[in-house]
């Protein structure tokens, strides 16, 4: 008989917090999050700015779905569900991250709005498992600040 080898297989846990402010109120910066619509316009792939499929339904419960192939050829899907809602203030969710048919990843990120001077300060963390080697918090922390930064034009070109 023969024994076919198994692949290796880990996780890598891991917690990072990326912060920005905008010169926006809280209800403006979490709107841009709770409306499908407006969180469109910024929570996309910046080397895909298309998504090929993009469903929200915001609420305790609800899921969201954004899916997209970018350069890599292979379609990324971000499917997530919502645990906790407070207006203008906090959204937690947990989500997992595929390449293609391949899990890459687990989290659970909660987004905080909080209102300083002039504006919001938004904080998010995300806790999460990384399977496998197909991704890492280094380069999730990276994409996310991208996503935030996004959210930042989008912001500015609605004032």
């Amino acid at each position: 008989m023969k024994e076919t080898a198994v692949s290796q297989r880990s996780v890598v846990h891991s917690t990072f917090v990326v912060e920005r402010s905008y010169p926006a109120t809280p209800a403006k910066v979490y709107s841009a999050f709770s409306n499908p619509d407006a969180k469109r316009r910024w929570f996309v792939d910046p080397h895909d700015p298309m998504p090929s499929r993009h469903e929200m339904d915001f609420r305790v419960g609800g899921k969201e779905v954004n899916a997209g192939c970018p350069s890599d050829g292979q379609m990324h899907f971000f499917n997530a569900v919502y645990q906790d809602i407070v207006p203008d203030q906090r959204i937690v969710y947990s989500y997992e991250l595929l390449f293609g048919e391949t899990r890459v990843s687990v989290s659970l990120a909660t987004i905080e709005f909080l209102a300083e001077s002039g504006g919001t300060r938004l904080v998010m963390t995300e806790q999460g498992a990384f399977f496998d080697g197909h991704d890492t918090s280094a380069t999730r922390e990276h994409g996310t600040g991208e996503l935030l930064d996004a959210l930042g034009a989008a912001l500015a070109a609605e004032a």
